[in-house]
């Protein structure tokens, strides 16, 4: 089991030693592997999001894990679990940073950070949701505060001989996926599947671009984390980010319990 430390408390700066990848073996309960990132690839301002693997790319598989920080640059990291060596790719790239003209909509409010005392401000986030195509060579990923869905070559960000420009000339905006939202997975059958905080949806993009709705529930409070599992469910998590205190003048509207739900579909995991 591989386990992603942000190394973030509180959402503050990160320091050497902190933000980290762990693989955990589920007979003996050992940690087995420690990948510790260094200054100039997990910043000061580094938010390290959601990791997606490539178990089949190198002698040991790659990782590929987004910054979403609110705070400095967005970007993809990736790692080479056989080595342990990292590097950045998309730094501050368009397709990372959060959308500037996007107005995010969740319960029928603006979500604004309402902090007591203060104006309200703009709610900004880069990077976040990551997903993989079933042969490997296509990344997925979309900016929390955005619409678009992207993607990116993963030859390109797994080749160090590659310049950024390169890596960035082969991303491409995908167009608008149905509404805002940070979970994404993706099925052997090519399909992405996308979580919608701005309608309590979850939806699901097929080869040719078209949207298809799979959930839509008022009790889908910000869904997330969507894992396709063997039993041929989609679980995702609702954890009501917004109705955090942060986006209410520090009232805390969020109520118990956190509800995993999970959804039947056609789809198959990924091996």
């Amino acid at each position: 089991m591989w386990i992603l430390d942000t190394g973030s408390i509180g959402f503050g700066p990160t320091s050497l030693g902190g933000p980290k990848l762990i693989a955990v073996d589920l007979n003996t309960d050992r940690v087995v592997k420690k990948i510790i990132f260094p200054t100039d690839i997990a910043l000061t301002t580094t938010y390290l999001n959601d990791v997606r693997f490539d178990l089949h790319r190198g002698s040991g598989g790659m990782a590929f894990i987004t910054d979403s920080t609110s705070s400095g640059p967005n970007g993809i990291i990736v790692v080479d679990l056989a080595t342990g060596k990292s590097w950045r790719r998309l730094n501050d790239h368009p397709s990372t940073k959060p959308d500037p003209e996007f107005v995010p909509v969740v319960e029928g409010e603006i979500l604004q950070l309402r902090l007591p005392g203060q104006p309200p401000a703009r709610f900004a986030v880069g990077s976040d949701g990551i997903a993989i195509s079933p042969g490997g060579n296509i990344l997925y990923y979309c900016p929390l505060t955005s619409r678009h869905l992207y993607s990116v070559s993963v030859d390109a960000l797994s080749d160090q001989s590659r310049s950024d420009a390169e890596v960035a000339a082969t991303v491409k905006d995908l167009g608008e996926k149905g509404g805002a939202g940070d979970g994404l997975e993706s099925d052997a059958q090519g399909r992405v599947y996308l979580s919608d905080y701005e309608h309590n949806a979850i939806r699901r993009r097929s080869l040719n671009g078209e949207i298809e709705t799979l959930v839509h529930d008022p009790r889908v409070l910000w869904p997330d984390t969507l894992s396709l599992a063997a039993d041929g469910y989609l679980y995702f998590t609702a954890n009501q980010v917004e109705r955090q205190a942060a986006f209410h003048n520090g009232q805390d509207l969020r109520q118990k319990p956190y509800v995993l739900f999970r959804v039947k579909v056609d789809g198959t995991r990924i091996r």
